[in-house]
């Protein structure tokens, strides 16, 4: 076919932006991969990880065919077998486990490395399958819940401002979000805004490309994002500011906050966050003038001992002066809390109710009840915190472990079974960015290579190879879809398969500009809830005793890898240059660490090895290390959640990744 055949798609990657992409197909072959033109959000531009997908799915290393463990566990020795063995294999363990055990000795832990509600954890794939075999619950809380959760006791829902709508703000709080890394495609939207003179302001731990290129940059110490919040809202109240029809009429609890707002002038707040009081009282000026006022807060700011309440806090500040009320005036943390599609993970055919075992606690809670761990669109040894407990619990004799996968991760090595799972231009699949307002189509461009299977496919499979007769099991992937969209919200009308399937996108049927609670909100009262208590938690870090381990770590996401996606990509290695950690000159002189040398991060939990980078990029106490690299491909055979400890945050059980202390010593 001259010019070949285009396939309109979806990115699956643990983004906001959700792109849409175009993939040209040439005699079954895709050649060539770019962003929809056409696509509002993607505007034709996909990011430097996913501009390399293609190659991706062709690389060597690829799992192409079922496998079976002929090593020790963790030497990632393996036999390919056939689908029938490894069906045969599974199936006999699993009934053995579940007629000796019961089903909660089983744990299917999946996670975000597809976002797709028919392949990953958005429609939590492979719940019906679990449900039949009475299995335990995965509360996925890796990545947003302690926002989520924050959000939801202020809002009513995570769902916030359209970040389309950042085009109207005029004055635009980068807040613990590094937007030209993560999620890009917003920064057009900042452009706009700021050609049309809007400032723009980046607070964050690190001065990252976005800050850079911000007008202002605020250093906040890791964690105490609320406490500037508070003191910011001080000046706000200082000036006058306040909208005070907008508190009697859509907020509740102001009384109370207010008290708590006047507890937290700029001078306080300057000793918790380390920032200059003139710079705090400055923004907090500008923050009374300035209508409207947007925030773009993703989930890096969350991931600490107070995550939950800075979001709460951050969230009421438009509820305050009243950006809720204007385009390009609120928060935007994530658009998801607006999709509103039909997830039947049909829980009815749980025989009875079943314990759930969390995500990020996967180091202490895969223990002897645990007898069956069955792993996909994660990989936990490289992402989860407490790597070496996680090694350690994987290595017992008596743990059966299937990995689906695409490539030989750190967690394939420990693997049982291995099943050679498709990638996103190899089955159908739908989406919805968590970081705009459009529902997204996968259409399969390629057919498998070798032998990979769908998510969906391998549960129809493995439904089947077992006998089981519950007919909702083996439902296709397009009658999957079709149940999606038949929630009958408002927001879904006019959105059909057909239609996604021949468009490959269409926006939720929300008014533009949308602005979200014009008609209120989904709590209770209808009201904004502002907070009446700890509006400020301290970070660990602030609390603990810093000897002997005196630095703050902090672990970003790379610019070249998505979590630990794309961290065995050759070309993206070479940009990465290998793990790093960044160190302030103060703190490097007094170690002896000079900057392209090799140094050793620990704590009482582990260690890892990193080259050096001396910046000021960091301030002193402060050390960032960004995530993403494999531990296998990685100096000493260990990453950077060797030394990030299981916690909890405030809220939602939420991962700790920016709250722990370490110290650094040369290698």
């Amino acid at each position: 076919m001259t010019g070949g055949l285009r396939v309109l798609g979806a990115c699956p990657l643990d983004c906001p932006d959700t792109c849409s992409w175009v993939v040209t197909v040439e005699n079954g072959e895709a050649v060539t991969m770019r962003g929809n033109p056409d696509h509002p959000y993607t505007r034709g531009a996909l990011c430097v990880k996913v501009n390399r997908y293609l190659e991706h799915t062709r690389a060597a290393d690829r799992i192409l065919h079922p496998m079976r463990r002929i090593g020790p566990k963790g030497s990632g020795r393996f036999e390919r077998i056939s689908w029938d063995e490894a069906l045969e294999e599974i199936s006999v363990r699993l009934r053995a486990i579940v007629d000796e055990h019961g089903g909660e000795a089983i744990w299917p832990y999946n996670g975000t490395g597809s976002l797709g509600y028919l392949q990953g954890c958005e429609g939590v794939a492979g719940r019906r399958f679990w449900n039949v075999l009475g299995a335990s619950r995965h509360f996925l809380n890796i990545c947003s819940t302690a926002g989520n959760v924050g959000l939801t006791q202020t809002n009513g829902t995570p769902g916030g401002m359209d970040p389309e709508t950042f085009a109207s703000s005029k004055l635009v709080l980068l807040w613990g979000t590094n937007t030209l890394t993560s999620g890009h495609h917003l920064w057009k939207f900042v452009q706009d805004a700021r050609a049309a003179g809007a400032h723009v302001v980046a607070i964050d731990p690190i001065r990252t490309r976005t800050a850079e290129q911000a007008d202002e940059y605020l250093p906040i110490l890791p964690g105490t994002d609320a406490a500037l919040a508070l003191g910011l809202l001080h000046v706000v109240l200082e000036e006058g500011a306040e909208d005070r029809d907008y508190l009697e009429n859509r907020t509740e609890n102001w009384a109370e906050f207010r008290e708590e707002i006047l507890r937290h002038p700029p001078a306080r707040v300057a000793g918790i966050t380390g920032l200059p009081e003139e710079d705090i009282r400055a923004l907090g000026l500008r923050l009374a003038r300035t209508r409207p006022t947007g925030i773009r807060a993703t989930m890096g700011i969350q991931r600490h001992a107070g995550g939950g309440a800075a979001m709460r806090v951050i969230a009421a500040i438009p509820g305050v002066t009243g950006d809720w009320r204007h385009p390009g005036g609120g928060v935007a943390y994530s658009t998801s809390g607006h999709v509103h599609l039909n997830i039947d993970t049909r829980d009815d055919l749980l025989a009875r109710p079943v314990r759930t075992l969390t995500m990020t606690r996967l180091a202490t809670e895969l223990d002897e009840s645990v007898k069956c761990l069955w792993v996909y669109t994660a990989n936990p040894v490289g992402s989860s915190p407490d790597q070496n407990r996680i090694r350690e619990r994987l290595l017992r004799e008596d743990l059966f472990t299937v990995v689906m996968e695409q490539f030989p991760t750190d967690t394939v090595d420990y693997a049982d079974i291995v099943l050679p799972a498709t990638m996103q231009t190899e089955h159908l699949d739908l989406h919805a960015g968590y970081g705009h307002m459009y529902l997204m189509w996968n259409e399969p461009a390629v057919k498998p290579p070798g032998e990979c299977l769908s998510t969906t496919e391998t549960f129809r499979r493995l439904a089947r190879h077992l006998g089981l007769d519950e007919p909702s099991l083996y439902d296709s992937d397009l009658e999957l879809a079709e149940e999606l969209l038949s929630s009958g919200h408002p927001s879904l009308d006019g959105i059909t398969v057909d239609r996604l399937r021949k468009e490959g996108w269409a926006r939720l049927n929300v008014a533009q500009p949308f602005v979200p609670f014009t008609d209120g909100f989904p709590t209770p009262s209808g009201r904004l809830r502002l907070p009446r208590e700890a509006a400020y938690v301290p970070p660990h870090t602030a609390t603990a005793a810093r000897e002997p381990y005196p630095l703050t770590l902090v672990t970003p996401a790379a610019h070249t890898f998505l979590n630990t996606t794309f961290g065995n990509n050759p070309e993206l290695l070479r940009r990465a240059g290998g793990p790093r950690v960044l160190v302030n000159p103060a703190d490097a002189a007094a170690r002896g660490l000079a900057s392209g040398r090799r140094a050793r991060v620990f704590n009482g939990s582990g260690a890892f090895e990193a080259e050096v980078e001396i910046s000021d990029r960091v301030r002193p106490g402060v050390v960032a290390a960004p995530k993403g690299n494999w531990p296998k491909l990685s100096p000493g055979g260990a990453g950077v959640n060797a030394v990030v400890d299981a916690r909890d945050a405030d809220l939602g059980r939420g991962a700790v990744y920016h709250d722990n202390l370490v110290e650094i010593e040369p290698v």
